[in-house]
């Protein structure tokens, strides 16, 4: 066991290593404080801090203001419950939450959401920047009233010329690195709590004062002064309990911004936007030392803290403030402040730390995107990095498109895309939880276990809640965008190796939908066709496999294939690399069907095989389907197709020649091909064989020309009559009623619903044929069938010499003469005018005497010869009621 070690520790390393790309190991520099916790805290902070929370609390009142905080954060933490769970379970990469969701929920989510985050990260540091010029210009602009500090031009153009100047420095940042930029961002960190820790001294420091108060955006005083009245002053009251009272409770009034009406959703949707940064530290997620170890900690730490300063600010706000200079003065904090400029030093710095956290945050994830190839030679530039591992060209584009939003100028309406953006990105994340989660998959075993699905369902339920009451128009929209992009990568993107969430949550379905699946409760009234098509050749049998996929009325329907050969004496499985090319012919034809491959020492073992493991419970083939044992030539019926580019393309992976074949070009004789019909049926399997089915094309089938018999009608031609007893005219056989079956299934079909059913009645000479035909018609009409019936005579004694028997001869043995067979089956040739696409004809037994095979197989062929597409059907169990 000791020797073995090192072995087994070789290979579990070089599986793990080669599973996913990994990012140079020098490019991981960060620790949990650096790498989640300052990034997360200052995008959640920004501006938020110093200049919503009077606005929160002076609308909402102290109640009502505690009461959404709790509300955003539960929704919040039932994300970072999900995102530490996902985090814990294995290796993470670069990406942040697009690796996540990728590696989740696959390509399709993975590739959508990472996009719209992405997206959602450059609006976010437009967003930012753009406010860091406004604070610019509040302060510094020149107004109609110029003062000695106010000395920056102010207008259009001169923002967004600030707003580039503000967007370079924060690209020269992130080109130099993510170590460069945790290092800038902790220097900024460092201010934002020092100007934080003053604002909080100030409330107990600073005396009571009066604060003139900012006039609204849209006031013009009339000439007589009969215009709207504002207040123009309002008190910093210090800690006093009748302030404390008068803030308690709601007070929605209008935002002297805005003139627009606050309510609850409108003050909770402004407060949202400062609790959307959750992400910030799993962004940095290809940039830190053990991301594993590192996004739950600093993600939880920064959370925890996020909260309880802002319920702390928002008590001392409602101690200290009036409720007046809550609503009409939104940057109040600066005012009482101990030194003025602290307010504004801590906005910019908020601000900047922001804006640069998302520029490095959108370059990660684009990053990510070119990396895994979901949008192929688009993206792939963006996979450059630099020799430390920072993704120069990533950052160069973001900072590009960032540059491209800041023409917009509009602040509220990136807001809102902004903040849905980031709320779909978390409802993702919870859905990738909750998929993990419910596939009950055992690789799924995060170290962190202090969630359930429940807390993923309330994720998924608040998100989706937040983004309507936002903006209804931009959450549809962005869903409706969302799924575009998934439904491109869909049908573009290449299959991935990541493996799909969707394939476990169906197999955990499945087993259990089939153990539900009860075989003893089975009905006659709910039977299906369940069908095993044995192909030698799939290039010689598309005709048949494409219509046999029409035939099985969304039941079980089985690829079977036998290579012969014994597994001692190969060096491994055949069938192994054989399996995609079967797969790869499916998706081809477009059919549903599963393949199954099996080794024997002879076909007849094969197939006795397949007809005993193939399925599961409920769900097991109950019809086999043979091709017929004749002399046609296989044609490669996929020739010029993207399946044949090559030899090594071919579908099947065999060459006949693998299969030690018979002098006649056949891997089995007569003796075993009937054999193995005997077998169907001894184990009470239905059998089908097709004739002349290598030609047959669906399209050709169903649209006839025009100049044909007919007028370009299609027909389906049923004979359910043993044509080999000519003592035998009973309609109402199990044979019988499983022809008519599968007839009536296939005329189901949605191509073939334009097909007419005609049913033959044969009679014998001195029978009643209106009798016959009216008893007919009424078990077509209990049967629910529509057909024309055609009474149709056999051959005549005289005209085939078998006067002597032919009313006689009680079994289908073999004194049939060759003229006879050759009569019936130049009856169905010339009864049947215009010839039908396809013919369903009854098939006999197999003679009990095995000598008697090969005669049985030469019965069949002359009955059927020339026939054009042709079933020979054989039931053998009720498959059809009369009862409701």
């Amino acid at each position: 066991m000791t020797e073995r070690t090192p072995l087994l520790h070789y290979r579990l390393s070089t599986s793990v290593n080669e599973s996913e790309p990994r990012g140079p190991p020098a490019g991981r520099k960060l620790s949990i404080f650096f790498g989640v916790v300052v990034p997360t805290l200052l995008s959640m902070f920004s501006v938020v801090l110093f200049l919503r929370i009077g606005f929160v609390v002076g609308h909402a009142g102290l109640y009502q203001a505690i009461a959404m905080f709790l509300v955003a954060y539960f929704i919040i933490c039932m994300t970072v419950l999900s995102v530490c769970a996902i985090s814990t379970n294995g290796a993470l990469d670069a990406g942040g939450a697009y690796y996540m969701i990728s590696r989740a929920l696959g390509p399709e989510f993975g590739g959508s959401i990472g996009i719209m985050f992405f997206l959602a990260n450059v609006c976010g540091s437009a967003l930012y920047v753009l406010g860091l010029v406004e604070a610019i210009v509040t302060t510094f602009g020149v107004p109609e009233v110029t003062s000695s500090y106010q000395v920056l031009p102010s207008g259009y153009w001169w923002s967004l010329l600030y707003a580039t100047g503000i967007a370079l420095l924060c690209l020269l940042v992130c080109m130099v690195g993510a170590h460069i930029y945790a290092k800038a961002t902790f220097l900024i960190f460092m201010v934002v709590m020092f100007v934080l820790g003053t604002i909080l001294i100030s409330f107990f420091a600073v005396r009571p004062r009066t604060i003139v108060l900012p006039r609204p955006s849209s006031f013009n005083p009339t000439p007589n002064g009969t215009g709207p009245t504002f207040p123009t002053t309002a008190n910093f009251t210090g800690f006093k309990l009748d302030t404390l009272l008068g803030n308690l409770g709601a007070g929605y009034t209008e935002d002297y911004t805005t003139q627009t009406m606050m309510n609850f959703a409108t003050v909770f949707a402004v407060m949202f936007n400062g609790c959307t940064g959750i992400m910030a530290g799993s962004n940095m997620s290809g940039d830190l030392k053990n991301p594993s170890y590192s996004i739950p900690r600093g993600t939880i730490t920064a959370v925890i803290f996020t909260f309880i300063i802002y319920n702390l600010l928002s008590v001392l706000v409602a101690c200290t403030c009036d409720r007046v200079l809550l609503q009409r003065d939104y940057g109040f904090l600066r005012d009482i402040n101990i030194w003025y400029p602290f307010v504004i030093i801590g906005v910019y710095s908020s601000t900047l730390s922001a804006a640069m956290s998302n520029l490095i945050g959108a370059s990660r994830i684009l990053y990510a995107l070119a990396r895994d190839d979901l949008f192929g030679k688009v993206l792939s530039p963006a996979k450059k990095t630099s020799h430390s591992g920072n993704p120069w060209v990533s950052v160069l584009i973001s900072w590009f498109l960032v540059q491209l939003v800041l023409f917009a100028g509009k602040l509220n309406t990136i807001a809102s895309i902004v903040t849905i953006f980031f709320l779909l990105v978390y409802a993702a994340v919870d859905l990738a939880c909750l998929a993990l989660e419910w596939a009950s998959a055992p690789n799924f075993r995060p170290t962190f276990r202090y969630f359930t699905w429940h807390t993923c369902v309330l994720g998924i339920i608040g998100c989706a809640v937040m983004m309507f009451l936002i903006n209804a128009i931009y959450a549809s929209a962005s869903i409706a965008f969302m799924l575009l992009l998934l439904l491109l990568i869909h049908y573009l993107s290449p299959t991935s190796s990541w493996g799909y969430i969707s394939q476990a949550l169906i197999f955990h379905q499945v087993r259990k939908y089939l153990l539900m699946l009860d075989v003893r409760k089975d009905h006659v009234k709910f039977w299906r066709p369940q069908v095993l098509l044995m192909v030698s050749n799939p290039r010689s049998s598309v005709g048949l496999i494409t219509f046999i996929n029409d035939i099985k009325k969304s039941g079980l329907y089985v690829l079977g294939h036998v290579q012969l050969g014994d597994l001692n004496t190969l060096p491994s499985d055949p069938l192994q690399s054989q399996y995609d090319s079967w797969l790869s012919l499916v998706d081809h034809l477009n059919i549903k069907a599963f393949v199954n491959l099996t080794l024997a020492d002879s076909v007849r073992h094969g197939v006795q095989h397949l007809l005993f493991i193939s399925g599961l419970g409920g769900m097991r083939p109950n019809t086999l389907v043979l091709g017929f044992y004749d002399d046609c030539v296989p044609k490669d019926r996929l020739t010029g197709s993207s399946l044949s580019t090559s030899p090594s393309n071919d579908p099947s992976g065999l060459s006949p020649e693998d299969h030690g074949e018979f002098e006649d070009g056949k891997v089995l004789g007569p003796q075993e091909y009937v054999a193995i019909i005997s077998d169907a049926m001894k184990m009470l399997k239905n059998v089908v064989l097709a004739r002349y089915f290598n030609n047959f094309d669906r399209s050709l089938a169903l649209s006839p020309p025009p100049s044909s018999p007919g007028k370009g009608a299609v027909y389906v031609d049923v004979w359910p009559v043993n044509l080999l007893r000519p003592d035998s005219c009973s309609y109402v056989d199990t044979c019988s009623l499983f022809l008519l079956q599968l007839a009536c299934i296939l005329n189901m079909v949605r191509s073939w619903r334009k097909a007419t059913l005609r049913l033959f009645l044969c009679v014998e000479e001195g029978r009643s044929v209106r009798g016959s035909e009216e008893k007919l018609g009424q078990l077509l009409k209990e049967l629910r069938i529509k057909a024309q019936i055609y009474p149709k005579q056999k051959p005549d004694e005289e005209e085939e010499n078998e006067d002597d028997y032919v009313n006689s001869f009680p079994s289908n043995a073999t004194r049939l003469s060759d003229d006879y067979l050759s009569a019936v089956n130049r009856m169905i040739l010339d009864q049947a005018r215009p010839a039908p696409a396809v013919r369903f004809l009854y098939l006999p037994r197999p003679p009990a005497d095995t000598r008697r095979y090969s005669a049985y197989l030469r019965q069949l062929e002359l009955l059927t010869q020339d026939l054009g597409p042709t079933l020979l059907i054989h039931g053998v169990t009720p498959v059809i009621t009369t009862d409701l």
